[in-house]
């Protein structure tokens, strides 16, 4: 007779983000923050690791006339960061190239 109660059990392994790629929930999370003032930055979590993020930076840059970088959060993994409200832009910018369906776009903020 073996203990098994006392090996390690990891309750959230399966909440882990997958090995075939970094979406954990398979949703493109698109994010308004508040900086100083009435300035704001826009973040894009949730692509796939396939692409290649500082391009897509480089073309939302030009597209969209602002400012944007990319950010290794902890938790997240790496995140898109643009200046200003760029919500609308950035969705249907999305869609329209490809990197994502409409219904993978979760939009939040005020």
């Amino acid at each position: 007779m073996s203990i098994q109660n006392l090996n390690t059990f990891d309750p959230f392994a399966d909440a882990i983000k997958g090995a075939d790629d970094d979406v954990q929930d398979g949703l493109v999370h698109i994010r308004i923050q508040q900086r100083n003032g009435r300035k704001t930055l826009t973040t894009v979590q949730g692509l796939s690791s396939e692409y290649d993020l500082k391009k897509i930076v480089r073309a939302c840059k030009k597209e969209f006339a602002c400012n944007g970088t990319v950010i290794e959060h902890p938790e997240y993994g790496e995140v898109l960061q643009l200046q200003g409200d760029q919500r609308e832009n950035i969705c249907q910018w999305l869609t329209k190239a490809g990197l994502a369906k409409p219904e993978q776009l979760k939009v939040h903020g005020f």
